[in-house]
């Protein structure tokens, strides 16, 4: 099983709008982190991303930057020379895909 997370990076940001019209909120990334699977993968989320959104009236926007990353989950075990099976272990593991913006309303 496996499906699309998020890791961000920094703080969540957010603007409330308390006007009664459309109002345009900017959100920029403000720290860099890097995510390494191992030495051959890795994606760094920069400083300097931008985004404008519109927020609705008495709503508020928030953003939050960093790594969409694939999760999966599954297990190891160790099969010894004659042939028994050892401990069974869950794991999960992140793969690093896009860096990018999260963007969600609230009231």
């Amino acid at each position: 099983m496996s499906k699309d997370s998020h890791k961000g990076v920094g703080a969540e940001q957010a603007n409330y709008n308390g006007t009664s019209r459309t109002a345009k909120s900017t959100f920029i990334s403000e720290v860099t982190g890097e995510f390494g699977v191992n030495v051959s993968v890795e994606l760094t989320a920069k400083l300097g991303n931008t985004i404008a959104v519109d927020t609705p009236s008495k709503r508020s926007t928030h953003a939050r930057y960093g790594v969409y990353r694939l999760k999966s989950y599954g297990y190891s075990q160790y099969r010894y020379a004659n042939c028994t099976k050892g401990v069974k272990k869950n794991v999960t593991i992140y793969t690093p895909r896009r860096v990018g913006w999260v963007l969600w309303e609230t009231k």
